[in-house]
């Protein structure tokens, strides 16, 4: 890469995140990563951590100058406690962290989203999540990739006693499953929106689960 680029990346502590912030900072294709959270990250020589308060985050639009950005953010309707709180992290957060970074002049944003997003959705967390990707793809990047996995097996910080019961049925049973709908490894998903990035191609892209399969 003639010139290094740098990327932003929120969400560095979740399950993909995590994979996708040490896949960053090993890349040839990045001089620098910057990490927004709430949270301490281990130091590194490449990392710019930048602590924000999600809602308040125009207060730190002049640390935000990317190239790439990543959106690894996400919660349960369980963890966040009603809708209004879910909905702030999934549509809000994200929606947020687009519009500040395109005006400080990014060219891609990676969204990750989930399996079944669409924005006529019956059940509320698949509508959020269409909401999201349309609103993204009209915040006015050059590229957009949106990634759309299916139930993530890896290690999780925190324990979702629901999801480790669908982890182990979804492994038990995997051969029954259709490639669309397999669990999958986080570290595909983090390893996919690495290489999407790296293709630069300009217009809007969705990627479904069976695709992410492969990376």
């Amino acid at each position: 890469y003639p010139t290094m680029k740098t990327a932003l990346l929120a969400g560095s502590t979740g399950l993909i995140g995590k994979q996708l912030l040490e896949l960053l900072l090993k890349s040839d294709r990045y001089s620098k990563v910057i990490a927004l959270t709430r949270n301490d990250l281990p130091a590194h020589p490449k990392l710019e951590i930048v602590k924000v308060e999600f809602n308040k985050l125009n207060e730190w639009a002049d640390k935000l100058i990317a190239d790439d950005v990543f959106c690894c953010l996400g919660t349960t309707m369980a963890k966040a406690g009603s809708k209004d709180a879910f909905y702030q992290v999934d549509f809000f957060y994200p929606l947020l962290i687009a519009k500040t970074t395109q005006a400080k002049k990014a060219k891609q944003y990676l969204l990750v989203s989930a399996l079944g997003a669409n924005k006529e959705s019956s059940i509320y967390y698949n509508r959020v999540k269409g909401e999201i990707e349309e609103a993204i793809s009209q915040v006015g990047f050059k590229t957009v990739h949106i990634v759309r996995p299916s139930l993530l097996l890896g290690p999780r910080a925190e324990k979702r006693p629901g999801e480790h019961a669908a982890q182990l049925v979804y492994q038990l049973f995997s051969f029954l499953i259709p490639k669309k709908y397999k669990a999958i490894q986080s570290g595909k998903v983090a390893n996919a929106m690495l290489q999407l990035a790296a293709q630069e191609k300009q217009g809007n892209y969705i990627h479904e689960s069976k695709e992410l399969q492969d990376y």
